[in-house]
């Protein structure tokens, strides 16, 4: 009798422990489950980082997120090394009145990660003063120069990336003038164009799906049919891409100051 009973207690915990791991395995699950920002989220100029905290690899609410917390993010989500993004992650500090912690909308600081001739958001210079965060939000006229790019085919490629760097600046020396253009700001322009094509495409190649990029872009969740990359992408990956992007892209210095954010940045 006494037998049976405990058989049944040890039954009964062990269905607690699976319905509790199985409750966990569900939570971990749904936790990266796309979730629209709600009231008061912040998000960033960025699309890739404020997909993450929309499917919840960064706090949903984009708020007091430190380095290791973004590095880990862009590891997990997209297969990123830390090596890649370690200096954009410093520099994100730099518009926090924290020390240790920003927040996604403070990432929108004009001359620090953000920079002119956007692939998807508005110069800083085009923002009336009565919208001081213009360029926060996406732009579907600014992003038409990536997405009519590469006509007649179903995917972006190291090309058509650079050709559209150039048609975004381009647009930006014509019309911005207090447009800034220095080696810094093409470092993280061609990055930037070689990291869409690297995480959403192939990493080899930089031939990435349209439906794959357009939806990132546009919704800022991971695209339909989208998996993260198998290889590691770290520098060595990210530096050919950027490289031809880059060449492409006919790049030509117009100037490299931002009046006092320089300063700020030399002092790390």
């Amino acid at each position: 009798m006494f037998g049976r009973i405990r058989l049944l207690l040890l039954f009964l915990v062990f269905e607690g422990f699976v319905t509790l791991a199985a409750g966990h395995c569900t939570d971990h699950h749904q936790n990266y489950e796309y979730q629209p920002p709600r009231k008061g989220d912040a998000r960033s100029p960025c699309p890739f980082l404020n997909t993450l905290a929309n499917h919840g690899y960064l706090p949903r609410d984009g708020k007091g997120i430190d380095i290791p917390t973004v590095l880990d993010a862009c590891q997990k989500g997209f297969n990123v090394a830390p090596d890649v993004l370690g200096t954009f992650g410093k520099l994100g500090l730099l518009t926090s009145t924290n020390f240790t912690f920003f927040s996604l909308d403070q990432l929108n600081l004009h001359g620090c990660i953000e920079t002119d001739a956007s692939l998807s958001r508005a110069d800083a210079f085009f923002n009336a003063p009565d919208n001081a965060n213009g360029n926060l939000n996406f732009n579907e006229t600014v992003y038409q120069t990536l997405a009519s790019s590469n006509p007649g085919v179903d995917y972006y490629n190291t090309t058509s990336a650079g050709q559209v760097m150039k048609a975004r600046l381009d647009d930006s020396i014509a019309k911005n003038s207090q447009l800034v253009n220095g080696q810094r700001e093409i470092n993280f322009r061609s990055t930037e164009s070689a990291l869409y094509l690297i995480v959403l495409g192939d990493p080899k190649t930089g031939v990435a799906p349209k439906k794959f990029v357009d939806t990132l872009f546009r919704e800022e969740r991971f695209p339909d049919g989208w998996k993260k990359s198998k290889t590691v992408i770290d520098g060595a990956v990210v530096q050919p891409i950027a490289n031809a992007v880059q060449e492409t892209s006919q790049w030509a210095a117009t100037n490299g100051t931002y009046g006092g954010i320089e300063f700020v940045i030399n002092l790390g």
